[in-house]
């Protein structure tokens, strides 16, 4: 007799697709609506994203993903475990967004907690803090008044929620010579209160999402997972759900755990399938990952049911299908891409689509004849796609055949560009310089979009850019900044922006995605091979410096963080696909020389998250990666400064890498971190300039120069001062005017202050 296979999702995306989630905090944050309102707003989506999953067939709807902000501060708030600076007061709605945000409508001004990348991707997470003394205490109620919300609805729910060793791991310590594992016990109390109140709300099952699993963690780490769930077993039962990479290294202790079944992405990783199955205990549920969340190629489901099939009659109605990891990281919906080619959109799936291949898949696997022609039908078009004359160039493949080592290379040693710089740019000691872009105010975006939608002409449109450009030139001259930017007022975003403008890219219009908070991008998806047919910021940035004295930084998205940030064709390794990317930016870099731009900023904020999760395969990557952003800039003359700029991303330990990219300026992200970021450089003798954020421009709190100056202080004990910039921690575009000129005010005081400081210790 055939059983039926289990059909769930690991998440759904929170936004709405046309990220009513965003504009509604938004709303909240400047006071337009009241918490009721947004409340409302949330409400409405959680219901919708119920009906997706369930009107796709899915037999569990995801309970517990939804975020105000994010999942892990979330966690945090379900815990009652915040910083200790926003733990005044009984945690309600506004603490959250004081935490993330260091502001909210009510209460005090706080700094936010410090943000990171989540793994291996653009999501961003609220970093935990703790401290030996920390408790737990389980006061935020939002998990539980949503599992009862969507069962009075008629859902079969099965919650989720972030593993207590993964919670541990994800965070920080705050003091000295403590190790944050050891508030396991404690933190295990809590989580059995958790699935207590969760047995009691009637779930059967529970997500715990362990993905740290995927690391190569240290022995107590791996250990600790013995203890907790040995803990946690009983009521309900528990699915350990593990994703982003293979979890084999740690079988032989997963199989040994107090739990009932194990989720692996065998997107990520579809070789473990066979280890697993053959060593899962015989009362285990193995949830098989098989749709891929983080991409959205179409499933080739004839494919995965022929895979599939012999695990299905060796474990019967102990498969669940579902998707690898959480559908946060694909756009909700593709049925709104009308406008997208027709051959190119019937390659793609979205995240409401994810969810009907795993029910077709399930049905097939289950036995229905029907299903299964219907997974040869829909799977046609990904495997005509291989064959797709639109898809493969010989001209760039035959240019990126052809790269050597030399093309790495710039002409001249660090040493020797940075005196010809200096003689050329005649900068100050502590030059100061902002990130790139600035306030994309509502005019602008109209502007932008009336110009797409044919509603504004080509010469309006450029006269409309360029008296932003203009304003932009002039407001910085007035800060007295040294190296200006032209504003990128005609951008979208750094990555769709040259998506829009390469050959190889298809983009969406509706495509949104969550990278933190309110912060939605849309990334394009790569589907063919990738060349630049003609200059693409020339034009804009010779008006802005045609405008100035002083030098104008052409402004550059990095090969690796364009292909980060975009949805990458899989039949193609990601080092040639960076390799294509940076040929098609060193042309860029040699047209901005040559019409007089002396500053170029490639931007590679995205390296570090594009590390493999585990550390034994790290050098492999950064080998091609750095060789990838070298070649796009390396066609730069000695006298041409090229900056880079990296931002929320733990790079300290890969700061040899880092060095490696042979930059002239590297920007990064320190504030939020109090500068603890650039504890590699006790230990590193980083060769060349640095500008170290010292203004955290995610945050609408405005730094005064008392502040700036301390941080500045901090980073010229470890970078000696004749190599440090002032600059703001990341681009402006998300912040006001108002608040961007009375930070960068602070900042340029600042930068002069301690110019005297320092020259007159010097004399």
């Amino acid at each position: 007799m055939t059983t039926k296979t289990t059909t769930h999702i690991l998440g759904y995306p929170r936004v709405g697709s046309q990220r009513e989630l965003k504009f509604a905090q938004e709303k909240y944050w400047q006071g337009d609506i009241d918490q009721a309102e947004l409340k409302e707003v949330g409400s409405l989506l959680r219901h919708r994203h119920w009906g997706d999953q369930s009107g796709a067939g899915l037999d569990f709807v995801s309970v517990g993903d939804f975020a105000w902000y994010d999942h892990v501060l979330g966690t945090s708030m379900l815990l009652g475990h915040l910083p200790k600076r926003h733990r005044k007061g009984f945690p309600d709605l506004d603490t959250l967004f004081r935490v993330a945000r260091g502001k909210a409508p009510t209460g005090c001004s706080c700094a936010a907690a410090d943000m990171t990348k989540w793994f291996n991707t653009n999501y961003h997470y609220l970093v935990p803090e703790f401290s030996a003394d920390d408790e737990f205490t389980v006061s935020w109620q939002q998990l539980f008044e949503e599992v009862a919300e969507a069962k009075q609805a008629g859902h079969a729910v099965k919650p989720v929620l972030l593993g207590p060793v993964s919670y541990l791991w994800l965070g920080k310590e705050k003091e000295a010579g403590f190790d944050r594992l050891s508030l396991l016990p404690r933190l295990l109390t809590a989580y059995q209160q958790i699935l207590s109140k969760l047995a009691k709300l009637g779930v059967e099952w529970v997500q715990i999402d362990e993905p740290v699993l995927a690391l190569e963690l240290p022995a107590a780490w791996a250990e600790s997972f013995n203890l907790a769930y040995q803990v946690l077993h009983g009521s309900p039962k528990l699915l350990l759900t593990t994703y982003f990479d293979n979890i084999t290294h740690h079988l032989d202790n997963i199989t040994k755990l107090k739990i009932d079944g194990l989720h692996v992405d065998l997107s990520a990783a579809p070789a473990q399938l066979d280890e697993i199955v053959d060593a899962l205990p015989e009362n285990w549920v193995l949830s098989a990952g098989v749709i891929n969340g983080r991409n959205v190629w179409r499933a080739d489901l004839s494919a995965l049911l022929a895979r599939l099939q012999p695990v299905k009659a060796a474990l019967g109605d102990r498969l669940w299908l579902g998707s690898s990891c959480s559908l946060l990281h694909s756009p909700i919906d593709l049925d709104l891409e009308t406008d997208l080619d027709p051959e190119v959109r019937q390659w793609l799936s979205f995240a409401k689509q994810k969810c009907r291949e795993i029910t077709l898949l399930a049905q097939a696997l289950d036995g229905s004849v029907v299903a299964q022609e219907e997974c040869e039908r829909y799977s046609a078009p990904i495997k005509a796609r291989a064959a797709s004359e639109r898809v493969n160039n010989p001209q760039v493949r035959q240019r990126s055949a052809a790269i050597t080592d030399a093309l790495a290379e710039r002409k001249l040693p660090y040493a020797e560009r940075a005196r010809l710089q200096r003689q050329s740019l005649g900068l100050p000691l502590l030059p100061t310089t902002t990130i790139g872009s600035f306030p994309q105010t509502g005019e602008i975006r109209t502007q932008r979009r009336d110009y797409k939608a044919g509603r504004l002409s080509e010469q309006d449109y450029t006269q409309a850019i360029q008296g932003h450009i203009a304003d932009a030139i002039a407001r910085q001259e007035k800060l007295d900044l040294d190296v200006l930017v032209h504003g990128e007022a005609e951008r979208n975003d750094m990555v769709e922006y040259f998506a829009e403008l390469l050959e190889g890219f298809a983009v969406t219009r509706f495509g949104w995605v969550q990278s933190y908070g309110s912060r939605c991008v849309k990334p394009a998806v790569i589907v063919s091979d990738i060349y630049r047919s003609e200059a693409m910021t020339v034009g804009w940035t010779t008006y802005a410096q045609s405008l100035t004295k002083k030098p104008v930084k052409g402004m550059l998205t990095g090969p690796v963080t364009i292909l980060g940030w975009t949805f990458p064709r899989e039949d193609l390794s990601r080092e040639d696909i960076a390799n294509q990317i940076a040929l098609a930016l060193r042309d860029e870099v040699a047209d901005l020389q040559a019409n007089g731009i002396k500053v170029i900023q490639i931007d590679e904020p995205a390296i570090r998250e594009g590390l493999p999760l585990k550390a034994s395969q790290w050098q492999t990557y950064l080998n091609w990666a750095v060789k990838a952003f070298r070649i796009s800039a390396a066609s730069a003359e000695p006298e041409t400064q090229i900056h880079t700029h990296m931002c929320y991303s733990e790079f300290n330990d890969i700061i040899k890498s880092v060095a490696a990219l042979d930059a002239d300026v590297i920007t990064i992200e320190t504030s939020r971190s109090d500068m603890e970021l650039l504890k590699a450089f006790e230990e590193f003798a980083y060769p060349n300039e640095i500008g170290p954020g010292v203004y955290d421009i995610h945050s609408p709190n405005i730094p005064d120069v008392a502040q700036i100056v301390q941080l500045a202080e901090k980073a010229e004990q470890l970078i000696p001062a004749e190599r440090l910039w002032i600059n703001p921690d990341c681009g402006l575009k998300t912040r006001n005017w108002a608040e961007t000129e009375a930070a960068l005010g602070n900042m340029v005081a600042a930068a002069k202050q301690l110019r005297e400081q320092w020259q007159a210790k010097a004399v």
